[in-house]
């Protein structure tokens, strides 16, 4: 079974009065109020809110969107929102450059595909922040020259820029991914995601099968594979529902796609609050996540509080991290075996109680009190002039 954390350091610590007072930024793409928000913009939120439980004073800059003013303090996080999809990269530089965001004695650059380049634009320490590196996604999002000048930013030109910088990976997949970009050295710490304690449903267990796909509705999620494996198992299943909760700019050819081939076997709930969410999870039977490429999972660790297993890619990553194969969910290799695994655990109650439990215990073994610790570690590091080792016996 995985480690909660990886992450050490080669020294004794400093304590939370390193981070007392530090002023720290950090860039994202996006928040979690942005309609595209997901899991890597809760784990920044979170460790975020942990830096300011230590002291330190907090600033989130990220894409302005209709959800959200664009200046707002919440929870004692400063939230500073400017430039769109693509323009929040050049207008987080200019903020950062002009002291829009104040001095800072530390930037944390969240890296979803792009950097912000934040090395060219100020000397305090930067600590990039990677949850996994997109070589499989950009032909997908981004087919043609953009997908192509998006990889070699991400794969040539960023490792070269942040070349001594400190890092942070949400999974040992995603250091290990790093480490083939050429980010070598004993400076990737691993802090993984925690888990959110179950939201109290009143529900029970639906009592038809029933499947659930929770998170944005793109391209590499792959959701078209859970309709698929719906499909094929209706013959043997004629009540099976696969719900589908999310939104995103793919929703449209999910709805044509379930209406040719699924009629009237999947349920679209759209953006829903938290209690709908894991109304859902304390519902479905299994989650499936047929995700393409995934730094974690978090949704993995929402449905394991319910109790209910997960289905997904070996090949996304961090999914080896966040389910135990065959202990609290299964992995599978390709749409035939995501089929015959949803299968197996629709018609099989004795093995969905057993990775049901299991999928519980995992979910308590990952908290954000112990993500957020360790990424306080990190950054008390980073700001003592010290670099973060691993514990990990395969670190070199």
């Amino acid at each position: 079974m995985p480690r909660p954390d990886a992450s050490s350091h080669p020294g004794p610590p400093l304590g939370s009065d390193a981070l007392d007072g530090a002023r720290i930024v950090f860039l994202s793409w996006r928040d979690t109020h942005n309609p595209e928000g997901g899991g890597a913009e809760r784990y920044l939120e979170q460790m975020a809110a942990g830096l300011v439980a230590r002291g330190a004073h907090v600033t989130i800059f990220c894409a302005a969107h209709a959800a959200a003013p664009p200046d707002e303090t919440r929870d004692g996080i400063r939230f500073v929102r400017r430039g769109s999809k693509l323009s929040v990269y050049p207008a987080g530089m200019r903020a950062l450059r002009r002291g829009d965001l104040g001095e800072p004695d530390l930037v944390v650059d969240v890296q979803n595909g792009l950097p912000f380049f934040s090395r060219l634009v100020t000397r305090a320490p930067v600590v990039v922040l990677v949850h996994h590196v997109h070589r499989e996604q950009w032909p997908v999002v981004y087919p043609g020259l953009v997908g192509r000048v998006g990889w070699w930013i991400e794969h040539r030109l960023s490792p070269v820029l942040y070349r001594s910088s400190q890092y942070v990976a949400v999974s040992r997949a995603t250091r290990t991914e790093l480490r083939e970009l050429g980010v070598r050295g004993r400076r990737v710490a691993v802090v993984h995601n925690g888990t959110d304690p179950a939201v109290p449903t009143g529900t029970a267990e639906a009592d038809h099968p029933l499947v659930a796909v929770v998170g944005r509705l793109v391209p590499h999620k792959q959701v078209e594979h859970a309709i698929d494996a719906t499909v094929a198992l209706r013959e043997e299943f004629p009540d099976l529902r696969l719900h589908v909760v999310g939104g995103g700019w793919w929703e449209g050819r999910l709805h044509e796609h379930a209406e040719t081939h699924a009629a009237g076997s999947v349920v679209f709930e759209g953006h829903v609050d938290e209690q709908r969410k894991h109304e859902v999870y304390q519902q479905a039977w299994v989650l499936a996540l047929p995700s393409l490429k995934e730094g974690w999972g978090l949704v993995v660790g929402e449905a394991g509080m319910h109790g209910t297993p997960t289905v997904a890619y070996a090949s996304a990553g961090g999914t080896r991290e966040s389910i135990e194969d065959g202990v609290s969910g299964l992995l599978v290799d390709d749409p035939d075996e995501l089929t015959a695994a949803l299968g197996a655990l629709l018609r099989d109650p004795e093995l969905r109680s057993r990775l049901s439990a299991g999928a519980r215990r995992m979910s308590h073994l990952f908290t954000w009190e112990h993500a957020q610790e360790s990424f306080a570690v990190v950054l008390r590091e980073v700001l003592a002039g010290r670099r973060v080792e691993s514990q990990d016996p395969d670190e070199s």
